[in-house]
């Protein structure tokens, strides 16, 4: 993908599952992410990272590393407070309600496809 911006897509899943999907770009939103939200209808893809932290967070989340090529390298669920590990081949995180991903069939091996809404 070129050029990320911040906006509205949809994730599709090896499998069926699509997901809605907020994408963070910009410095201000991947810092933001889900901090002081009590949920979100789908996943938050945060471009551009290899790393998370839940200080702030009022939910537990589901995070998943993907690497280049959009394969998902692992999956965590991590409590609010929490230090994430870097994960040096990740490339992008994505973020969502605790036990989401489990449900949309997203483990280690699965490659995803992002289709970013065009304004």
């Amino acid at each position: 993908m070129g050029k990320w911006v911040d906006g509205t897509g949809t994730l599709a899943v090896s499998g069926g599952a699509e997901v809605p999907l907020e994408v963070a770009a910009s410095y201000r939103a991947r810092r933001r992410g889900l901090l002081g939200r009590d949920g979100i209808a789908g996943a938050l893809l945060i471009v551009r990272t290899n790393s998370v932290h839940t200080f702030g967070m009022r939910i537990p989340i589901d995070v998943a590393y993907l690497d280049g090529s959009f394969t998902v390298r692992s999956v965590v669920t991590m409590r609010p407070g929490r230090l994430g590990m870097i994960r040096p081949r990740g490339r992008h995180v994505l973020e969502a309600e605790a036990g989401s991903m489990a449900g949309w069939g997203l483990k280690p091996g699965v490659r995803v496809r992002v289709r970013v809404d065009v304004e």
